[in-house]
């Protein structure tokens, strides 16, 4: 039986065909090896001025020059499951060329544009670190980054992060904060032909849907960008059987809050809205957001070599730029593809997008 070759990269191939090659390669979380192997190769053979550190399916590289300034550029390696959209393809559609299939758009487009950078800014103006990493796309748990952020926080050491994360090759600043709630109201089961001697507990979260309903979430201007926060019923659950009045009932919230809220604030936010009513309410999943971070100079220097044209916002949701806050380091998301096409069965990414992210990267790490 002939073995299969081990999948090669080409840091020096088109920017088109590179990103092909890295979707091509099946990389579901959990299933990363074979990319990290290929990207770690890529690496080791091209890119001889780094250090090349391999940590579980995560790939590390780095130079130390000594500079007096360090930046950090990170990619994550997984997608979410396959949906009949592997290998790649190539279309035009209303006069645009597209990239289609798993990861085009998140993120391996990005990962593309880090990984061709990476061999190419072998005299870049500061020192730098490159990161490509496995499990972003489950559990915060699972995440390589939060395994690295314990065991090698040097690793993740910089004056300023850029996450490839894909954001239509603008930059969007920071990201929202997140918690998950369970809301539990509780009552007395009966036979629902006789509800007089039961208390419905689902009839209990009425006020709870009337009161999320209702709620008119704040907009925060910071640093110029505005986070739009959103509370919301994500799910809800009660009720064993048809002919029986439910004496538990929960109702799942989620609550995207703006980066200047810490998760203690966010938790006591929610708790106050809900106070008067008769639920038991506790936090089953948290991660702070992560403030804009475009005042650090080596933000200020990157926004003037994508050009005075470049989209800046707030980035809506919660992404790993959190994680470099948290360690101190102000961080972004630039990458290309539509952030919304994310995760969807049609995902894809517009050649233009990655040709626009890798001419501003490279003007940024390569004068």
């Amino acid at each position: 039986m002939t073995a299969t070759a081990a999948p090669v990269l080409d840091p020096h191939a088109d920017i088109v065909e590179l990103t092909a090659a890295i979707v091509d390669i099946e990389s579901v979380s959990g299933n990363e090896k074979t990319l990290a192997d290929a990207v770690e190769q890529a690496l080791r053979t091209h890119a001889g001025h780094l250090t090349v550190i391999r940590d579980g399916d995560t790939v590390i590289a780095r130079t130390d020059r000594g500079l007096p300034q360090r930046v950090l550029l990170a990619g994550h390696l997984d997608t979410v499951p396959v949906a009949n959209n592997l290998p790649s393809t190539r279309r035009t559609r209303e006069g645009r060329e597209e990239l289609v299939g798993r990861g085009t758009c998140d993120m391996k487009g990005g990962v593309a544009v880090l990984l061709k950078l990476a061999v190419e800014a072998d005299a870049a103006p500061m020192d730098l670190t490159w990161i490509f990493y496995d499990h972003e796309e489950v559990a915060a748990a699972d995440n390589a980054l939060t395994r690295i952020a314990a065991e090698h926080p040097e690793h993740l050491a910089a004056d300023f992060a850029i996450l490839g994360e894909p954001t239509s090759a603008g930059v969007e600043g920071g990201c929202k904060g997140t918690m998950k709630l369970e809301v539990t109201a509780r009552g007395t089961a009966a036979h629902s032909a006789r509800d007089w001697v039961g208390d419905n507990a689902i009839h209990h979260l009425a006020p709870v849907l009337e009161r999320l309903a209702a709620y008119e979430a704040r907009r925060a201007v910071i640093d110029g960008l505005e986070y739009r926060e959103c509370l919301n019923a994500v799910s809800i659950s009660g009720g064993i059987a048809g002919n029986v009045i439910p004496d538990r009932a929960a109702l799942t919230v989620n609550y995207r809050f703006a980066p200047d809220t810490s998760l203690e604030q966010a938790e006591a936010h929610v708790r106050e809205l809900l106070a008067d009513l008769d639920v038991d309410i506790e936090v089953t999943d948290a991660a702070a957001g992560a403030l804009p971070g475009l005042s650090a100079p080596a933000a200020q220097d990157f926004l003037a070599a994508l050009g005075e044209d470049v989209a800046v916002e707030a980035k809506q949701g919660w992404t790993d730029v959190a994680r470099f806050s948290a360690l101190g380091t102000p961080a972004v998301n630039f990458g290309p593809g539509d952030p919304l096409l994310a995760h969807t069965d049609d995902e894809h990414v517009p050649l233009a997008d990655l040709e626009t992210a890798l001419v501003g990267l490279r003007r940024f790490l390569i004068r």
